[in-house]
């Protein structure tokens, strides 16, 4: 006979046998976490991956495929690049394909760019010289996902095969006029000149600053075809090269050529000179030496022969500062100001005036940021010795505060028109407006002289 616990447990264990209970759903869990993890990990090595080729491929560690696209930085194809090749050399295609093949890849400065492909490779212009070979070359090239090309100057002795030929200069492949110059004091130099085929250049060679305050070029050279090709006589230095190039009506090119000029440094300053002019200063002379230095071979002034005066010293930025004046015989005066330290310093102005009355005239420049070259609204301003009191003019006038050197600070819109007035003496001079360009002369346009155009 069957007790009445045993029934009960009989019952209850077919009821549980009964109920549809679902599995332990920890294991499931388990098996759904390690799969999305793995899914994760998967995505994130693939990311990680992706980083490490992106950044291999960009500094040059992990070559990227050729077929791969890349960000164009600058450089396109122009009037001039897509001009048949010119020069003397131009039909020897049995040395442009081996110049093809010596092409280098190029290192600026820290970041190498690869010839992207040569087979695109375009000459531009390709000559024997007098003493040297030179060619000119549209260069694709590559640093990682970025694309640009340069137009490359080579040269060589007289005759060289492809594997003497050296890089000799570089810019931008979108420029339309490229030139090369190369001078000498012990023979002659060489200066060519590349543009568009239908453009005209003019190249002349040698000028003066006038007494007037103007700059007075020498008598130009003229080629048609967009090609010139000139032997420079020997000299020590830049006797002032300039390139005028004209095409349809318009200037493409005003300015100097590019390039270097080997020889003796004739614009170093001499121990007497720099002794005179910090008589009763405390300023640093090694600065000076070099700011001075700097001036005579931006108007390329030789050292002998030119004047050189100092007008004041104080400070600006919270560093030294310097206005100065060189002095040609017979000619203009150029004004300089400068500041910061011998090895890292700004040139805040550069301004030709007539000489009569220069040592009279009140002196003002305008000052970009520290460090950059945003335009600001500040003004830095230099009396002559004598000065009792000034005045800015621009829409109304402005008296200014002088310190005991006849310096002042004063603001002025970038853009706005001023001058300024010294008394007792009477002497105005405009404010200079911010020059955009000082690779040329001093005085050879408007924004770097007083007298008018």
């Amino acid at each position: 006979m069957v007790d009445t616990e045993t029934l009960l447990r009989q019952a209850l264990t077919g009821g549980a046998q009964s109920v549809d209970v679902p599995e332990n759903v920890w294991p499931g869990f388990a098996r759904r976490e390690r799969r999305h993890r793995r899914n994760r990990r998967i995505r994130l090595a693939a990311a990680a991956a992706a980083l490490v080729a992106a950044v291999g491929v960009q500094t040059g560690v992990v070559p990227l495929p050729g077929w791969a696209p890349g960000i164009a930085v600058a450089g396109r194809q122009t009037a001039l690049t897509k001009a048949p090749i010119r020069g003397n050399l131009a039909g020897d295609q049995a040395w442009l394909a081996g110049m093809r093949r010596e092409i280098k890849d190029v290192r600026d400065p820290d970041e190498l760019w690869r010839v992207a492909d040569r087979s695109k490779i375009t000459f531009v212009y390709a000559a024997d010289l007098p003493g040297r070979r030179l060619t000119l070359a549209l260069v694709p090239l590559r640093f990682g996902f970025l694309t640009d090309q340069a137009l490359i100057w080579y040269d060589g002795p007289a005759g060289a095969a492809p594997e003497q030929m050296t890089e000799a200069g570089r810019v931008d492949g979108g420029e339309t006029v490229v030139s090369y110059l190369q001078g000498r004091p012990d023979g002659p130099g060489t200066l060519v000149v590349v543009a568009p085929p239908t453009a005209t250049v003019a190249v002349s060679s040698g000028f003066t600053y006038t007494a007037a305050g103007r700059v007075a070029h020498g008598t130009p050279v003229v080629s048609t075809g967009g090609l010139a090709e000139v032997v420079l006589p020997p000299s020590s230095f830049d006797p002032g090269t300039t390139i005028t190039v004209t095409d349809g009506g318009r200037t493409r090119y005003a300015g100097p050529a590019s390039g270097g000029w080997s020889g003796p440094d004739v614009f170093e300053p001499e121990a007497a000179t720099l002794d005179r002019m910090l008589a009763g200063r405390s300023f640093d002379r090694l600065t000076m030496e070099r700011w001075v230095s700097s001036a005579l071979r931006d108007a390329r002034l030789p050292a002998a022969g030119t004047t050189i005066t100092l007008r004041w010293t104080g400070t600006v930025n919270g560093q030294p500062a310097a206005l100065f004046t060189l002095r040609p015989a017979n000619g203009g005066v150029l004004a300089y100001a400068m500041h910061g330290v011998a090895d890292s310093y700004r040139q805040d102005l550069r301004l030709l005036l007539p000489a009569d009355g220069a040592d009279r005239r009140p002196i003002a420049w305008r000052m970009r940021a520290e460090g950059k070259d945003d335009r600001t609204d500040r003004v830095i301003v230099v009396t002559p010795p004598g000065t009792t009191s000034a005045v800015l003019t621009a829409a109304g006038r402005t008296p200014l505060t002088l310190d005991p050197a006849g310096a002042a600070v004063t603001t002025l819109p970038p853009n706005a028109t001023a001058s300024v007035t010294a008394y007792p003496a009477g002497t105005t001079t405009p404010v200079p407006v911010f020059e955009t360009d000082s690779g040329g002369l001093p005085g050879d346009t408007p924004k770097t002289r007083v007298v008018g155009p």
